[in-house]
């Protein structure tokens, strides 16, 4: 149980890094906006814009890499791991966890730590400009970043090591919303009676169980998720 609420505990700080900086996307949104509107219409373009819009962009990436392993979303070339046991599937990530992704992650945190270092100390600002913005702060986020990507890395190692030992991958966090897309098309259509309906549910709740054993690791079960089906 300890462990269960320390693995969760980490869940819940990659979360909230990636929610507070995923805001960056609706910043960066209404600069664009802002820049097509003066560049198109009043004809006086910004001249540190395109700084601006990769430090945003490059924010909002590197610091929800940890948000995204914690969901595990990155992207995975699953032509064989998702019929394995989940031992089997526990041993493969865990020897790729410290072949690769250990050592990756640390040399990204420590060539990251020497760039923003030097970056304070010389002061340095984009050359994209004669006058570009300082540019220090945006390289300090990546050694910031390769820390909770490291963070949350031990947390799934650990998970590999719970698999490994009871057979069943530990419950992780879930950030899911309601599941009522089927029901919804499906109640509008005139030409589907409620036997093809329910079918059509019942199909998409089975494809949804099988990606979340796959993909989620919560040993089979399903929490915060609901279909039309299932409503009373």
């Amino acid at each position: 149980m300890n462990v269960r609420r320390v693995l969760l505990g980490i869940d819940r700080l990659s979360s909230w890094s990636g929610k507070l900086f995923a805001w960056l996307i609706v910043i960066l949104a209404f600069v664009v906006g802002g820049e097509v509107f003066k560049r198109y219409i009043l004809n006086a373009p910004t001249s540190w814009i395109f700084d601006a819009n990769n430090m945003l962009y490059g924010t909002l990436f590197m610091m929800c890499g940890a948000y995204a392993l914690a969901q595990n979303a990155h992207v995975r070339g699953d032509f064989l791991y998702g019929s394995m046991r989940p031992r089997v599937q526990a041993g493969l990530d865990l020897a790729l966890y410290i072949l690769f992704f250990i050592p990756g992650v640390l040399a990204l945190m420590y060539a990251g730590y020497h760039f923003a270092s030097l970056s304070f100390q010389i002061n340095e600002h984009s050359n994209v400009t004669s006058d570009g913005p300082p540019v220090y702060q945006f390289k300090a986020v990546i050694p910031l970043a390769g820390l909770l990507v490291m963070v949350q890395g031990v947390a799934e190692i650990a998970r590999c090591v719970v698999c490994l030992r009871t057979g069943q991958w530990p419950a992780r966090l879930k950030d899911v919303e309601e599941i009522d897309v089927v029901g919804e098309q499906l109640s509008q259509s005139e030409f589907v009676d409620d036997d093809a309906r329910k079918a059509a549910i019942d199909q998409a709740r089975e494809i949804h169980e099988a990606a979340v054993q796959r993909g989620m690791g919560d040993a089979g079960k399903v929490e915060n998720v609901s279909l039309p089906g299932d409503r009373k």
